[in-house]
C-alpha cells in the first residue's frame, strides 16, 4: 500500500485539555518471555471446568485474512507510512501520552498466552487493518476494556506534537460498538494536523480502535487511514471474527 503523509506544519503547541487518564494495565500472567507466544495460557479461575487454554494453532485459526473482508483488500507489505509520522509523537499529559505509545506500539493488550497477528491493506482507500487473536484472562481484558472507556473524557482533546510532521490534535471518541462477545469497547481517534503555510488541507489520520473479550480470550483491532476509513471496516471485522474465535474456541473443547 503507498500513504503519503503530507507535511504538517509546526505553528506551535495547541491548547490541550487536562488528561490524567490511567495506565493501561498489565497483565497477570507474563506476556513477555521467549516462549509466551507458544505455550497455552493458564485457564483463568472464572473459565467453565473443563475448558482447555488456547493454542498457538487455535488462535491462528481464528485471525481473519483478506478473503472474509474481499476486494480490495489485501495481504499487508510493509507498515503504513503514517505510522511513524503520525503515531510517533509526544503529549504533554502522562495518561494521553500512554494512549500514543499504546497505539504506536500496537500494545493495548499484553498476552498471557499465545496469540496470533494479521495485518491487511485496503489500497483503494489506503488503510491498512491490523489484527490480533490473544489469549488472555477475563479480569486482564476487563481491566484494559475500562482503561479505554476512560479515555474519552479524560483525553477528549490534546495537543501532541510528531517526531517529523509538526503539531497535531488528537480526538479521543467513544466508537459505539454493537454488542459483540462479552464484552467490548471501540474508541475513534481522529489525528489531525494544522493547516500548511502555503493553505492546504491539514493532514487527518482516522483510527479506530477495538479490543473484544471473548471468554478468556480477545481480538484487538486497529484500523486506519488518511481521511476516512472505509465503511464498517471494523463492524465487519470484529463481527466475524468474534464468530470465528468462538467456532474454534468449541472445536477445541470437543476435541478435548
Amino acid at each position: 500500500m503507498r500513504v503519503i503523509a503530507a507535511g504538517l506544519a509546526v505553528a506551535g503547541l495547541l491548547a490541550a485539555s487536562a488528561c490524567t487518564a490511567a495506565q493501561p494495565p498489565r497483565a497477570s500472567a507474563a506476556g513477555s518471555s521467549p516462549t509466551a507466544a507458544e505455550r497455552p495460557a493458564p485457564a483463568s479461575p472464572g473459565a467453565p471446568a473443563g475448558t482447555p487454554p488456547l493454542t498457538a494453532g487455535q488462535a491462528q485459526s481464528a485471525l481473519i485474512s483478506e478473503a472474509d473482508l474481499g476486494v480490495p483488500w489485501t495481504a499487508s507489505e510493509s507498515t503504513a507510512t503514517w505510522h511513524d509520522g503520525l503515531l510517533k509523537a509526544a503529549a504533554g499529559q502522562p495518561g494521553c501520552q500512554t494512549l500514543l505509545d499504546a497505539l504506536y506500539a500496537e500494545e493495548l493488550l499484553e498476552p498471557a498466552g499465545p496469540h496470533a497477528v494479521t495485518a491487511l491493506d485496503d489500497g483503494d482507500d489506503g488503510a491498512q487493518l491490523r489484527y490480533q487473536v490473544v489469549a488472555s484472562h477475563s479480569a486482564d481484558v476487563d481491566r484494559t476494556l475500562t482503561w479505554l472507556r476512560s479515555l474519552p473524557g479524560s483525553c477528549g482533546q490534546f495537543a501532541a506534537q510528531t517526531t517529523r510532521a509538526g503539531v497535531e490534535t488528537v480526538q479521543v471518541t467513544d466508537a459505539g460498538l454493537p454488542p459483540l462477545g462479552d464484552a467490548r469497547q471501540g474508541l475513534r481517534v481522529v489525528l489531525t494536523g494544522q493547516r500548511t503555510a502555503n493553505g492546504d488541507d491539514p493532514t487527518t489520520l482516522t483510527l479506530d480502535v477495538a479490543v473484544v473479550r471473548v471468554g478468556d480470550d480477545a481480538i484487538v483491532l486497529t484500523a486506519g487511514a488518511l481521511g476516512t476509513l472505509p465503511a464498517r471496516t471494523t463492524e465487519q471485522a470484529l463481527d466475524l471474527g468474534v464468530r470465528r474465535l468462538a467456532q474454534v474456541r468449541e472445536q477445541g473443547r470437543a476435541q478435548a
